[in-house]
């Protein structure tokens, strides 16, 4: 494979790990990283990842060696070790090509999102956590045994804590809650959102649809790529499923690299790029 941040927007049909190994160093001003939750807890995936130890030879960036937290987490969960082995080196990678004002986005659910917490503490360093974004949705089941689950959690990590960007002026705004309590001023122009974002799933018969069976709305990615990118940054998503990243990022003047492995998701992301209109190459990578 072949890639080169001059060149134009690129989907790439291959396994995510061995194609973002190829990037080069600092290439990318946001990462958005949507992988599999984990959910059934069955899936077994080979790795070539390196348990970083005090006493081993591979060193973490910036000195994190993390075996004992590893260990601790593994303590209180069985299946946690097949699943990280498969995703760490995938953040790692993730951190290795973020740009140094760039921004990763981790987007799981409830299952594993205090677990990728810990861990991304140790890999990108506990300073560089910028935020915890909840998605909040109602749509699906009621329980009746429990607290219905109706939201997904999405970590915000920066390369530098100090030098990151952020364009809040960018951002969609939102009407306000009590539109009372404020001037009418304020009414027009609506409010910054927090860090709880209420914004439904993708409607079954909406026309944003594509029949992909965890693909995200298009409002949820326009949000963080308004914040974290400007027009003409690289947007890197490594588990591109639907192209709901390259989409919004096109339609936004960001240029875009797309991952996925499954040739029914790669698909899906050309016809729905070409749709958009938006221009892009192909790849395949082994």
């Amino acid at each position: 494979m072949t890639w080169a941040p001059d060149g134009g927007n690129l989907v790439i049909h291959g396994d995510n790990l061995a194609a973002a190994e190829t990037l080069p160093d600092k290439s990318f001003t946001l990462v958005y990283l949507d992988p599999p939750f984990n959910t059934g807890r069955s899936q077994r995936r080979q790795s070539t990842t390196s348990v970083r130890s005090a006493s081993g030879t591979v060193v973490g960036f910036k000195g994190q060696r993390y075996e004992r937290i590893r260990g601790d987490l593994m303590a209180y969960d069985d299946e946690f070790d097949d699943y990280w082995s498969f995703l760490e080196p995938r953040l790692a990678e993730a951190w290795r090509v973020l740009a140094d004002d760039g921004t990763l986005y981790l987007h799981l659910d409830y299952r594993e999102a205090h677990y990728a917490k810990v861990l991304l503490d140790a890999l990108f360093g506990r300073e560089c956590f910028l935020n915890e974004i909840i998605w909040a949705y109602d749509y699906g089941a009621k329980s009746k045994s429990r607290w219905p689950t109706k939201h997904d959690t999405i970590l915000v990590y920066v390369k530098s804590p100090g030098g990151y960007h952020f364009d809040s002026d960018a951002v969609d705004r939102e009407p306000y809650m009590a539109p009372g309590l404020v001037t009418p001023e304020k009414v027009a122009r609506g409010k910054l959102p927090t860090d709880v974002w209420w914004h439904t799933i993708v409607s079954p018969t909406g026309k944003e649809k594509t029949g992909y069976p965890t693909q995200k709305p298009e409002g949820i990615l326009r949000r963080i790529i308004q914040a974290s990118s400007r027009e003409g940054d690289w947007v890197l998503d490594l588990f591109a499923g639907s192209g709901t990243t390259g989409v919004v990022a096109g339609a936004l003047g960001r240029r875009f690299l797309l991952v996925d492995e499954s040739a029914d998701a790669v698909g899906v992301i050309r016809r729905r790029l070409a749709a958009s209109g938006v221009t892009f190459g192909e790849e395949v990578s082994r």
